[in-house]
């Protein structure tokens, strides 16, 4: 099968994805067209008139299958290159524009809104890398075109969700496997009582700093023996808060920033404790979810994605209007779970599902039902 895949903004988490698909069809000729992660306004709106005057030649290739991002505008693309209407279109949704954080944006999302749902008119099929991605997807659409004062068509998200499946984003569990634990603050006088903490969210305002800070500051309370490690990606612009944590908490923490090397990263994951997330946005929690498949206990928010993927033992309350009692709910997890971790007491969280020789059956599923049709 011959594919091309579009990333409008690749990002971290969308570059993994598309590299995840290459490593499970290596038998599959892929050709990935991707554009860098800024200026986001630009490449939401910019991407099919670069493409389809700098990429028409490759754009005009008679691939078998076209994989865009819901931040391609597909809907300009393919009218812009009529080749591409002839080929069978997916496009995957990472995340969707209706569920950040409205007030923290530094841009307006309504045109990002409006162009993801007519790329999404424009494919054939539609994926998500979760339930909740995709149903606040809907309900968004929904709430957005009720907004329109006239001629609206009715049913536009009921169309959508007829052409729409979950498929998560996977992982390579072959690789998490005889991993050495390495962590970054053990040493010959290391205690073993002391609990290692892993916060791996980007240093944005949409994964939950100032939560993470309350969080912190309870433990001090509470004398709770603990290291932190923090290795999200950071950005020249992070808010303040990330700094006022390492200030205030640099006794507690071992690693501030993201890790580069792939193996020391496991090596981490892999001698880590406990997973915290103090997120506010999540549409699948890669992060998270690499850190449980080597074996951490997840602290989780019980909000986003996270019912659908941990049991509920593992997630502390969701209190938006009341942080500082989501805050005691998180520390009363920790301090529940911490001491049962320690003895084994408590089951790990069993996340295979979402590893790659698991997956890759059902993309491949899609994959060809989708370009069966087309072919027939």
């Amino acid at each position: 099968m011959n594919i091309l895949v579009l990333s409008a903004y690749a990002a971290q988490s969308h570059v993994h994805w598309h590299l995840s698909l290459q490593a499970m069809f290596k038998h599959w000729r892929w050709h990935v067209m991707s554009l860098p992660p800024r200026h986001f306004s630009w490449r939401v709106r910019g991407n099919a008139l670069f493409w389809s005057i700098a990429e028409r030649t490759a754009l005009e290739q008679p691939y078998d299958l076209v994989i865009a991002t819901s931040m391609v505008d597909l809907a300009t693309l393919r009218g812009l290159v009529p080749a591409l209407t002839k080929i069978p279109t997916i496009v995957y949704f990472h995340e969707n524009q209706f569920e950040y954080p409205q007030d923290q944006q530094k841009h307006s999302l309504l045109e990002a809104q409006i162009t993801s749902v007519y790329s999404a008119l424009a494919a054939d099929r539609i994926l998500f890398n979760s339930s909740y991605n995709r149903d606040s997807f809907l309900a968004g659409c929904s709430a957005l075109l009720s907004k329109l004062p006239d001629r609206v068509p009715p049913g536009v998200a009921l169309m959508l969700q007829e052409r729409s499946a979950v498929l998560p984003v996977p992982f390579d569990r072959l690789k998490y496997e005889s991993v050495t634990p390495l962590w970054p603050g053990a040493s010959d006088s290391y205690h073993r009582k002391t609990l290692r903490l892993l916060w791996t969210g980007r240093f944005e305002h949409d994964k939950g700093g100032e939560g993470l800070l309350r969080i912190l500051y309870r433990l001090e309370d509470q004398l709770v023996d603990y290291e932190l490690a923090m290795t999200g990606q950071q950005f020249r612009r992070s808010p303040a808060v990330f700094d006022e944590i390492s200030s205030l908490f640099s006794h507690r923490i071992v690693h501030f920033g993201y890790i580069d090397g792939i193996a020391d990263y496991r090596a981490l994951l892999q001698a880590a404790d406990v997973v915290l997330s103090t997120a506010i946005h999540e549409f699948q929690g890669l992060g998270i979810l690499e850190a449980v498949a080597h074996n951490c206990y997840p602290i989780v928010p019980d909000r986003l994605v996270y019912p659908e993927i941990y049991p509920s033992q593992y997630r502390y309350a969701s209190c938006p209007d009341n942080p500082e009692q989501e805050a005691e709910s998180a520390v009363a997890l920790i301090l529940e779970i911490a001491p049962k971790q320690l003895l084994n007491a408590v089951p790990y969280v069993d996340v295979s599902a979402f590893g790659m020789r698991q997956m890759a059956s059902r993309y491949e599923q899609i994959f060809r039902e989708l370009a069966v049709v087309r072919d027939s």
